[in-house]
């Protein structure tokens, strides 16, 4: 009988211990960080260029916290008309930086014909602010 309740107090402690570090409450994952358009305040670059030469095009933004940083230009629409609105990459925690201060992306483009290429980048809801390049 004593080896009954040594073996069962036994397979009793084994049993609880093997429970409880099998828990999965240290496999939390962190929140994932969320992405938003910012608008652009200004662009600048070359207005002409040439066949197969990458042009580089700088966009100035605001993120909405200073803890916000550049992703991709992505496309958007405002109506039927297409552009580029600059998205930006927020940490899931709360950001405790001071005020944002203006950020530049860089867009590049590569023309593989000659012609005039409007690129479109969103400066509010409602309106882009466009920059024209003549590829000769």
């Amino acid at each position: 009988m004593k080896n009954f309740k040594l073996k069962s107090v036994l397979v009793v402690l084994f049993l609880g211990m093997a429970f409880t570090s099998c828990s999965n409450d240290d496999d939390k994952t962190p929140p994932a960080p969320t992405t938003k358009i910012s608008f652009a305040s200004a662009v600048t670059g070359p207005t002409t260029g040439k066949v197969n030469d990458e042009l580089s095009f700088e966009v100035t933004y605001t993120p909405e916290t200073a803890c916000g940083v550049f992703s991709k230009f992505t496309e958007v629409s405002i109506g039927a008309v297409k552009g580029f609105g600059v998205e930006v990459k927020y940490p899931a925690e709360v950001c405790t930086l001071q005020t944002p201060q203006p950020q530049k992306a860089v867009y590049k483009f590569k023309a593989t014909a000659k012609g005039t290429f409007e690129f479109k980048f969103q400066k509010s809801a409602t309106e882009f602010i466009t920059q024209k390049v003549v590829i000769d």
